[in-house]
């Protein structure tokens, strides 16, 4: 019945504020929009899949390039944000390859309370900032969203 359509997987991390693709070497990617307003990602990596395992070895093969580190709570904690997509294409018709819809799933890094980090690095304790800072940039564009608001500033 849906032989007329392909699935393919990207998956990418949002880590110091740049985002990688972590199927394709953490190979630096842009987050752009188009003329129409929808947000591409120039250069991020697309891998075909036709079930069920295959999605969860791609998702299993980008997971080890993800950025960790240790914290006072967590010994591998997730450093970054990383986003998985799943694009659904028709692979027939005059209008062959053309995104039919998209599928998005973010697995946010961990936040951490000021208390938690008296021991931590500098390093760490700029990092967890960074993170919490970023969190609070994902709520208002959530909220913009939500909304139906415009993302231009």
């Amino acid at each position: 019945e849906f032989q007329h359509m392909s699935i393919g997987i990207s998956l990418f991390e949002i880590y110091g504020g740049k985002l990688f693709d972590l199927l394709n070497g953490r190979t630096q990617v842009k987050c752009l929009e188009d003329h129409r307003g929808k947000v591409c990602f120039p250069g991020l990596s697309e891998h075909p899949v036709s079930n069920a395992y295959e999605v969860m070895q791609v998702i299993e093969s980008g997971a080890c390039n993800r950025s960790t580190g240790t914290t006072s709570k967590n010994a591998d904690s997730s450093r970054s944000h990383a986003i998985l997509q799943i694009h659904v294409r028709k692979t027939m018709g005059r209008r062959e390859n053309v995104e039919h819809g998209r599928l998005t799933f973010i697995d946010l890094a961990g936040s951490e309370r000021g208390a938690d980090t008296a021991k931590a690095s500098r390093a760490t304790r700029l990092e967890g900032a960074e993170i919490n800072t970023s969190l609070l940039a994902l709520k208002e564009v959530i909220r913009a969203l939500a909304k139906g608001d415009s993302m231009s500033h």
